[in-house]
C-alpha cells in the first residue's frame, strides 16, 4: 500500500509547504467500486421491491412536494432536503414504483461518487470492499430507495471526509474542495444537526492544529454547511419563532436531548425494527448482533495497520468523524432507529475494509488459506444474517403500509374523499394514502385545535380514526361510527350518506 497521509513535522511544512496529507500519483481503476454501486442498486430493486408503499415519515416528506395529497404538518426536527431531492419525480407522479427506482439509481450513483472521493487514499480493492460492506447492511439496502434523509447524510459524510483529506494533500485540487463543500451542503441540507456532529473532527483540525490549517478547506466546509442549513434556519425564524425555539422544540419532540445511554436500544433495533420507541424487549440473538461488536475490533485493527504503515490520518479521521456522528444516537436520546447510525457505518467501512484486506494479504503463506477461508465464511454468514433481517423488515413494513392503503380505501367507501381531513390514530399516513389533509390536536404533530376541527367538520368531509377498543374523541361521540378491522372510523357531519360508494 502506498505511503500516504501522515502529517509531517511542522518544520518541514514551513520549509517546503508539504501538505499534511500526501496521495499517491496513481489512483487505480474505478471499475470495482462502480460494480459495487451497480450491485447495490440492483439489490434495492430486487429485495426492497419498488411496490412497497410509503412509510409514515416518507408520507410527510413526499406530501411537501406532491400533488397527491396536501402537505402534512412539518415538525421542528425535519429538514426539507429529502423532499427537494425527490421533487423531480414526486411533483408530477404519484407512482411509488417510479420513485423507488429513481432513488435506487440515485443512491447507487451517490455511493460510487463517495467511494471515488477516496481514490488514491486507499487501494481500489479496499474502497470496493468498503463499499460492499456498507452496501450489504440490511439498513443500507432498506433505506437506499426510501424517502428518508439518513442515507444521504451517510453519503455526504463518506464523500466529505475523503474530499477533506484530498484537499489537505493539495490545495490546488479544486475538485476536492468543491467536493468538500458539496458534501457538507448535502449533509446539512438533509439533517443540519447530524452534519454538525460529523464535521466536528475536521473543524477541530482546521482550527486547532497548525499543520492542518488550510483556509480554503475551512472556507469550503463552512460555506457548504451554511448553504445546506440556510433553508432550515430561515424556516426556523419564519415558522418556529427563531433558531433557539426550533432547536428546543426539536429536542422536545425527540424526548429531550441529554445524557441517555441508548446503546441497548440500538442493539434491540437490529432485529429489523425501523423505529424502536419505546425500545423494550430482549436483545436479539447473538448471530443477529455479532457484526455490531466486530465493527470496533476491526476498526481498531485498521487503525493499527495504518499506524504501522505511517498513514494514520486517513484512517483516524473517518474513525473520529464516525465517533462524533454516533454520539447523539448512542448517548443522547431515549429511543433508537437503525437508520440513525448510517453515517457511522459508512465511515467505519473504510478502516474495517483495510483491516480485512490486511488480514488476507499479509498473513504467512502457511496460514493464508486458513485466514482467507475464515474471513470468507464470516462474511458469508454476515451477509446471510443481513438479508434475513432485511426480508423480515420489508415484510413487516409492507404489511403496515398495505393496511394504511386499505383504511384509505375504506374512507373513500364511506364518502370521505378529497378534499377531506383525517384525524386521530395514524391519521398522517392514512390521510396521505386517502389524498386528505391530516390534523391533530395533540402530540408531536399537533397542528390544530378542537374548535377548529369542529368548524371544519361542518363543511369538509372528515374522519376521526381510533382503535376499536378506545372511546371516540369527545367531539366525535355523535358522529356515525364504522368498525374496520382493529379500527373504528367516526365520520363527520359533512359526509352525506349519498356520497358513500
Amino acid at each position: 500500500m502506498a505511503k500516504t497521509l501522515n502529517a509531517p513535522p511542522v518544520a518541514t511544512e514551513r520549509r517546503s509547504r508539504t501538505p499534511a496529507v500526501r496521495t499517491p500519483r496513481r489512483a487505480g481503476s474505478q471499475a470495482w467500486p462502480a460494480a459495487v454501486a451497480a450491485a447495490f442498486t440492483l439489490a434495492q430493486l430486487a429485495l426492497v421491491r419498488p411496490g412497497m408503499g410509503l412509510g409514515w415519515d416518507e408520507a410527510v416528506y413526499v406530501s411537501q412536494v406532491s400533488g397527491h395529497a396536501p402537505a402534512a404538518f412539518f415538525s421542528a426536527p425535519r429538514s426539507r432536503g429529502i423532499s427537494l431531492l425527490v421533487a423531480p419525480i414526486a411533483s408530477w407522479s404519484s407512482s411509488t414504483e417510479l420513485l423507488r427506482i429513481y432513488l435506487a439509481v440515485l443512491s447507487g450513483l451517490a455511493l460510487f461518487l463517495a467511494l471515488r472521493a477516496w481514490r488514491g487514499l486507499f487501494p481500489v480493492r479496499v474502497l470496493a470492499l468498503a463499499g460492499a460492506l456498507f452496501a450489504t447492511l440490511w439498513v443500507t439496502v432498506f433505506y437506499g430507495p426510501e424517502v428518508m434523509p439518513n442515507y444521504w447524510v451517510a453519503i455526504g459524510a463518506l464523500a466529505g471526509v475523503g474530499c477533506f483529506l484530498r484537499a489537505q494533500a493539495d490545495q490546488r485540487d479544486r475538485a476536492a474542495l468543491w467536493g468538500l463543500g458539496a458534501s457538507a451542503a448535502l449533509m446539512a441540507w438533509m439533517r443540519p444537526a447530524d452534519a454538525v456532529w460529523v464535521v466536528v473532527p475536521m473543524a477541530v483540525l482546521l482550527i486547532c492544529v497548525r499543520r492542518w490549517r488550510r483556509p480554503l478547506s475551512f472556507a469550503a466546509l463552512a460555506a457548504g454547511l451554511g448553504a445546506g442549513a440556510l433553508g432550515w434556519v430561515v424556516e426556523a425564524y419564519a415558522s418556529f419563532g427563531g433558531l433557539g425555539a426550533r432547536l428546543a422544540e426539536a429536542s422536545r419532540i425527540q424526548g429531550g436531548l441529554g445524557w441517555n445511554i441508548a446503546v441497548l436500544d440500538q442493539l434491540r433495533s437490529l432485529r429489523g425494527q425501523t423505529l424502536c420507541r419505546p425500545c423494550t424487549g430482549e436483545v436479539p440473538a447473538p448471530e443477529l448482533i455479532a457484526w455490531w461488536f466486530a465493527l470496533p475490533l476491526l476498526a481498531a485493527l485498521g487503525l493499527a495497520v495504518a499506524v504501522k504503515g505511517r498513514r494514520t490520518a486517513a484512517t483516524l479521521l473517518p474513525l473520529a468523524c464516525a465517533a462524533t456522528a454516533s454520539i447523539p444516537y448512542l448517548f443522547m436520546i431515549g429511543y433508537a432507529a437503525p437508520r440513525f447510525l448510517l453515517p457511522f457505518y459508512a465511515l467505519l467501512a473504510i478502516p474495517v475494509a483495510d483491516a480485512l484486506v490486511h488480514l488476507v494479504t499479509t498473513s504467512r503463506p502457511t496460514w493464508r488459506p486458513v485466514v482467507v477461508t475464515t474471513v470468507a465464511l464470516a462474511l458469508a454468514g454476515h451477509l446471510a444474517v443481513q438479508y434475513a433481517v432485511l426480508e423480515d423488515a420489508v415484510r413487516r413494513s409492507t404489511a403496515g403500509r398495505q393496511e394504511w392503503a386499505r383504511t384509505a380505501s375504506e374512507l373513500h367507501r364511506l364518502g370521505v374523499r378529497p378534499p377531506c381531513v383525517v384525524t386521530g390514530q395514524e391519521a398522517l399516513p392514512i390521510a396521505f394514502y386517502a389524498g386528505c389533509s391530516s390534523a391533530q390536536t395533540y402530540g408531536h404533530n399537533a397542528s390544530t385545535t378542537r374548535a377548529d376541527l369542529l368548524r371544519t367538520a361542518r363543511h369538509t368531509p372528515m374522519a376521526a380514526v381510533a382503535a376499536a377498543k378506545d372511546q371516540p374523541p369527545g367531539y366525535a361521540r355523535d358522529w356515525p361510527s364504522h368498525r374496520f378491522g382493529d379500527l373504528r372510523i367516526h365520520v363527520g357531519p359533512a359526509v352525506r350518506p349519498g356520497a358513500r360508494g
